[in-house]
């Protein structure tokens, strides 16, 4: 490999080497978030204070209590502190140690939670939570079930004293993941005051983590709000630094997701307002990060009797699911106007599709990937074409680099002669790949955020879950700059059919390295991606490597070097660009950049070097 390439491969390695570490990276802030927030809350409440000596706000006592209410699909503990979540259980789904565990169900409230709670600025300036108000429920009932196509309404009451009430009610379906909610405050003039009359309706603490690595969950973790006909994204980087966004106009939804499971509140259409939103990141042991994600509506109270409907839901980022409450924008599918639309219309259903007639999703996921090798066909074809040519030539072009091996600028004169002359584009191969790029960005998101993959199994002995690397091998360590100490069977799998195309295709000994360097790096990348993922790829190049060798040692019509001097030749664009380049380089005495200068004459014909030029034959 001469030293421009190996400077390359060099400088790739140290990129890849550097994103990774920067990724994995656990560094520590000194000011932590609980620092942050009681700073924070002194400054609002001596802002917020209309009667600095007032006293707190107080409320009838009620009994203490928490109701449950089941469906088929969920299972929800309201708490009568505050009227709010304590846990929200999506009974189709388990969570990662479902084989340690075979009764648990994913949870999306953290511990110790009080979620979906709302809060307010007293007279005094204070913020009362909802979690310290006593909420009385209408049902003596402490379990409750809705069954399909039924709905169950569940109300709570909060009384100040001397006066004022606060209201919530949850209506919830035995058919869908949301549930209908309403906050109601009536005569709370004399304690929420007129300069702050506004009620935050929130979510607080994100999701609860579900999956077996924390880093995967929180490389899709965000919180989205839509406003305005646009959609923002709040994705923090930084640990213990909390960052916070506002948004005004038509808001249509706020939303915070994981890998699989989404929270979204849902105002009323038309609804006029501000919103806000908050993300921190949190360190975990053994290298593992957190995010969690605050969701907040900011509710005006105009004095009176004031209600505020809001849906709630919370469910699976299944794209039909999401459809119905028109979530779909949530969804990671990448580039909006060229990688989105593949992924979202063309290749999420064509894999529902063979996935409905045939269960295994390993299976589905094979045929999957010789349909799309089918699709790329035409252009997979004019790569190995290319390829095909270059390796035809490849002895023409070795005798060149060899017998011009000390002047480059000639080398390089001689080598599009021989492109010219054969009707070879150097550049043939790389257009093809290029136009492959966004179905192979596509699919990526597809195989890596479809929840249909999630514990799916493809084998009884092996591949028991598609979503996660399926590891066969761990090291005691972590390699350098990929910091990875598990290896993926896939991964491996894809990483030989990879270095095996190489070794078809490279025929340049310059790139010899390449052949054997792209599939390790691979391999190293890949040992962290979805087994669904790799056995795609897998296939995929096993397809590639068959057809390979069918066109160069089972094809009727094989292309000889002596076809291709007598095909019709055409000029590509980047030949003539080259051409013209070189041409304009000779006529100045100089080389192309990076080639080596040619020999400069000095006075009596005799070069700098002090040594009459060579004479090129």
């Amino acid at each position: 490999m001469d030293r421009q390439s190996l400077i390359g491969v060099i400088l790739i390695s140290v990129v890849v080497g550097l994103w990774i570490f920067f990724q994995s990276s656990t560094t520590q802030r000194d000011v932590t978030p609980q620092k942050t927030a009681q700073k924070t809350e002194q400054q609002e409440v001596k802002r917020a204070a209309v009667e600095p000596d007032a006293p707190s706000v107080a409320f009838q006592t009620a009994p203490s209590r928490t109701i449950t209410v089941a469906s088929d699909l969920y299972r929800i503990r309201l708490s009568s502190d505050g009227a709010t979540v304590r846990s929200w259980q999506l009974k189709k789904y388990h969570p990662w140690y479902k084989d340690r565990d075979t009764s648990a169900h994913v949870d999306i409230v953290q511990p110790e939670a009080y979620e979906f709670g709302f809060s307010f600025r007293a007279m005094n300036g204070k913020k009362v939570e909802a979690k310290s108000i006593p909420f009385d429920f209408e049902t003596d009932l402490d379990s409750l079930y809705v069954a399909p196509g039924q709905t169950l309404t569940i109300r709570a009451t909060a009384n100040v004293s001397p006066g004022g009430t606060i209201t919530r009610t949850y209506t919830f379906n035995g058919d869908h993941y949301d549930v209908g909610t309403e906050l109601a405050l009536d005569g709370m003039d004399g304690v929420i005051p007129q300069t702050n009359r506004y009620v935050n309706l929130e979510w607080s603490h994100g999701i609860r983590y579900q999956e077996g690595s924390s880093v995967d969950e929180s490389n899709n973790a965000v919180a989205i709000v839509s406003t305005n006909g646009d959609v923002d994204e709040l994705d923090v980087t930084e640990f213990n630094a909390p960052v916070e966004k506002n948004a005004n106009g038509t808001i249509h939804y706020l939303h915070t997701r994981s890998k699989y499971v989404a929270v979204a509140m849902i105002p009323p259409k038309g609804f006029e307002g501000s919103a806000f939103y908050k993300g921190v990141r949190y360190g975990l042991p053994d290298e593992g990060y957190e995010e969690q994600y605050t969701l907040t509506f900011k509710l005006p109270y105009r004095g009176g009797l004031q209600k505020h409907n809001m849906t709630l839901f919370v469910g699976p980022m299944q794209y039909d699911t999401l459809a119905s409450y028109g979530l779909t924008g949530i969804m990671n599918f990448g580039w909006k106007w060229i990688v989105k639309p593949i992924g979202e219309y063309f290749m999420l259903p064509t894999l529902k599709f063979i996935n409905s007639g045939i269960p295994n999703y390993g299976i589905a996921i094979i045929l999957f990937a010789l349909l799309m090798k089918l699709l790329l066909y035409p252009l997979g074809i004019t790569q190995m074409k290319s390829a095909r040519k270059m390796q035809l030539v490849a002895p023409l072009m070795n005798e060149i680099r060899e017998k011009y091996k000390d002047d480059n600028q000639t080398q390089q004169q001689e080598m599009m002669k021989l492109y010219s002359e054969y009707g070879i584009n150097p550049a043939g191969g790389c257009l093809p790949l290029l136009l492959q790029m966004p179905f192979l960005y596509a699919l990526y998101a597809v195989l890596n955020l479809n929840i249909e993959l999630r514990q799916a199994s493809f084998l009884p002995f092996w591949l028991t879950d598609l979503s996660v690397p399926d590891v066969i091998l761990s090291l005691p360590f972590k390699i350098p700059l990929f910091n990875i100490d598990k290896f993926s069977g896939l991964a491996l799998l894809m990483g030989a059919t990879l270095f095996i195309q190489q070794k078809q295709a490279v025929t340049d000994p310059r790139q010899k390295a390449m052949v054997y360097m792209m599939p390790v790096m691979l391999t190293l990348m890949f040992s962290t991606l979805p087994s669904g993922l790799n056995l795609y790829y897998f296939v995929f190049n096993v397809v590639a490597i068959v057809q390979q060798v069918y066109q160069t040692k089972f094809a009727k019509n094989k292309l000889t070097l002596a076809d291709l001097k007598k095909m019709p030749k055409k000029e590509s664009w980047l030949q003539k660009k080259m051409r013209d380049a070189q041409e304009m380089a000779a006529a100045q005495g100089k080389g192309l950049p990076g080639q080596q200068q040619g020999r400069v004459s000095g006075k009596n014909g005799q070069s700098k070097g002090g040594q009459k030029p060579k004479k090129r034959g």
